[in-house]
């Protein structure tokens, strides 16, 4: 009886089996050469020999998934054309492609492992955000044409082995008299996948059900289901040999869909960071909840700058807003174009931050900040990632005393995970989708969804029938329009801006229309507004951080509630919410990590990152980074220009300060301490 490996190589799929072989070659070459890299690291233990087999379980698994497109073109490839010379030559060609990618990959690993010692994680994730920055960093430092030259010679070498070996004519030979229907072998190689979807799509579906969160779709299922990839991922106490264990493009796509780094292995630590965090927390206002020193709950109180009143909330959350793109903030590039002069006008007549600082780069990082108030920890915002399921967020405060709480947005929610996280921290959501099911059609769309002005008129209705119903409301509401591809509604704004600036000058447009309409409703007078940027337009640049760039409007604007006045003390994003409550006069229970900038207290800084690198700015200019691996470097910035000096003696209280907001954060969301302390 023939073997199942004979068998399957004299048919159409003899060279997918070739190439998964390949790749399990290959995976085992390089798990091997990895284990002699570290010989005095890893325990020569049990663990370490049952890494291997592990490791070579995840080969196997892997080299199935990622051979699928061969399998499937060599069911689709008629057996006429796999008995002709020529007409083969495409299914080599493709065969050898796929070979050069898994040794490009395996490549790759060996210089990611030389770097930071551990296989693929989010970290690689992140390279392909900074594609450009990447690319020339290894130009730069690597030999790419003689590292190319070697990828091809190792995959033609990989034919030319199995043609020695006389495997490839049997396959070739295999193919053109293979007679097994097409069916069978669609079947054959796409059952394993539909069945992980199932579990994926019943595993998010649960989670989702657990978090009460209502209307999800297919999509938001599987992406909830997906990002429990990294639980089957081995761990054991010896680092080295839970690396050696992982295969490097199933630990590439765990980390994708899990969005985070672990901060011991990869950043400066402290073993006392949560403990320190709380106390730097409760010198700035509160009375701890309890005793434990590992918990960072307190009781804030009204400060007395007002009686506590039930007034609503509409934040405003505006995409890409960069300060300079405001004249009031007076940037030589803008201020005489007039972009903004609806927001101009706002800032006199509000509570105007003029020296707030956003956290990341991306929306999600911007929602992250100011609903949990955190700095932003490494990786993907808290918004995509596992465990982000009731959290102590700025709607948790409010939805006890009545609120009713909302999450309204222009597009699909499903983007980003943004649906799933506001429905999982008890909002209410508002989208595109929802809204057309419902009947409403956007006016005016694009790829990010409904204009600005759809948008602001669905808070206009969603506050409306909170009135009616005799609540008070917070509503937190995001635009889209200030976004490439930079497109609205006609007569609007002026014809001659286009692109950034005209994203720009629409969505001011469409914010003064929304405040003009909702002055003469009845609940105005009893609502507070809060205007401020998820994001500046760009943080790239030749500079470690560019911190210019990262400074965003913040405007708390209510006529007769609210004192206008110009605030120039230096804070961060995360610090809106704890504010806005101060404001309020409300009296809760606080898990945030920001802090009232209008108390007494409050200690001045921002804390700004980019996927790998967190930093602490103070408002003398010292800028402590944090980045892999477990490195500190400190600049003293040119808070006018951007300019960074390195500073050549440390400040370790600084360095000290910034691990603790950083790990003791990192640490409480994974350990449940970020958790809504209401039940």
């Amino acid at each position: 009886m023939k073997t199942l490996f004979s068998r399957v190589l004299g048919s159409r799929q003899g060279g997918t089996l070739l190439l998964a072989s390949s790749y399990v070659l290959l995976g085992t070459l390089l798990r091997l050469g990895l284990l002699v890299a570290s010989v005095g690291g890893v325990s020569w233990g049990l663990p370490t020999f049952a890494a291997l087999l592990v490791g070579l379980l995840f080969d196997l698994f892997m080299a199935w998934f990622l051979t699928l497109p061969m399998g499937l073109l060599s069911s689709l490839w008629p057996a006429s054309w796999s008995a002709s010379r020529w007409l083969r030559l495409p299914l080599r060609a493709a065969w050898i492609f796929g070979a050069f990618l898994f040794t490009f990959w395996k490549i790759s690993e060996i210089l990611f492992w030389e770097e930071f010692g551990v296989r693929f994680n989010f970290i690689a994730v992140d390279y392909l955000v900074y594609t450009t920055e990447v690319v020339k960093n290894i130009k730069e430092s690597y030999n790419l044409p003689l590292i190319i030259a070697i990828v091809l010679a190792v995959a033609t070498g990989l034919f030319l082995l199995w043609r020695r070996l006389g495997f490839v004519r049997r396959w070739e030979e295999g193919a053109a008299a293979d007679v097994t229907p097409r069916w069978r072998n669609f079947a054959a190689l796409l059952a394993p996948l539909l069945a992980i979807l199932l579990v994926a799509y019943f595993v998010g579906r649960r989670d989702l059900k657990a978090a009460s969160t209502a209307h999800t779709s297919v999509g938001e299922r599987l992406t909830a289901g997906l990002r429990h990839m990294g639980d089957p991922q081995p761990g054991w106490d010896n680092s080295y040999d839970t690396e050696l264990a992982k295969n490097g493009e199933y630990a590439f796509l765990a980390a994708f869909w899990a969005n985070q780094l672990e901060w011991k292995r990869f950043y400066p630590s402290r073993p006392d960071a949560v403990a320190q965090l709380r106390a730097t927390l409760l010198a700035q206002g509160g009375a701890p909840a309890g005793a434990d020193l590992n918990d960072i709950t307190r009781r804030i109180k009204p400060t007395g700058r007002h009686d506590a009143r039930r007034l609503n909330v509409i934040q405003i959350t505006v995409e890409s807003l960069s300060a300079e793109f405001l004249g009031c903030y007076g940037s030589p590039d803008y201020a005489a174009k007039n972009l903004t002069p609806n927001l101009d006008r706002i800032s006199r007549e509000s509570l105007w931050f003029s020296r707030c600082y956003a956290g990341g780069t991306r929306t999600v990082r911007g929602m992250e900040a100011l609903t949990l108030s955190i700095p932003p920890i490494p990786g993907q915002s808290v918004l995509r990632r596992k465990g982000c399921e009731d959290l102590t967020t700025l709607g948790s405060v409010l939805r006890p005393q009545g609120y009713d709480t909302a999450f309204i947005y222009g597009g699909d929610g499903f983007f980003d995970n943004m649906n799933y996280f506001f429905g999982a921290n008890g909002y209410r959501v508002v989208d595109l989708p929802r809204q057309e099911a419902a009947g409403k059609k956007a006016t005016f769309g694009n790829a990010w969804g409904a204009c600005d002005e759809d948008a602001f008129s669905w808070s206009l209705d969603e506050a409306d029938k909170a009135y009616a119903a005799g609540k008070p409301f917070h509503h937190f509401v995001m635009t889209t329009s200030n976004h490439r591809p930079y497109t609205w509604p006609a007569g609007k704004i002026d014809p001659k801006l286009v692109d950034r600036e005209g994203g720009v000058a629409y969505t001011d447009y469409a914010i003064g229309a929304f405040l003009k309409a909702a002055q003469a409703k009845p609940w105005f007078k009893d609502t507070v507004f809060v205007i401020v940027a998820d994001h500046c337009a760009s943080v790239a640049g030749k500079r470690e951080l560019e911190i210019r760039k990262y400074e965003i409007p913040l405007f708390i604007w209510s006529p007769g509630n609210i004192e206008p006045r110009k605030f120039d003390t230096m804070m961060s994003q995360i610090d809106t919410a704890p504010t806005v409550l101060g404001l309020l006069g409300v009296d809760y229970l606080s898990r945030f990590v920001g802090n009232d900038a209008l108390s007494p207290s409050f200690r001045p800084r921002a804390f700004i990152s980019n996927y790998q690198k967190v930093a602490v700015l103070r408002p003398d200019g010292l800028l402590t980074v944090l980045k892999p691996v477990r490195q500190a470097v400190q600049y003293k910035a040119d808070l006018a220009t951007g300019a960074l000096t390195p500073v050549a003696a440390p400040d370790t209280a600084a360095v000290d300060e910034a691990i603790i907001h950083y790990q003791g954060t990192d640490d409480l969301f994974n350990h449940g301490g970020l958790q809504n302390p209401v039940r």
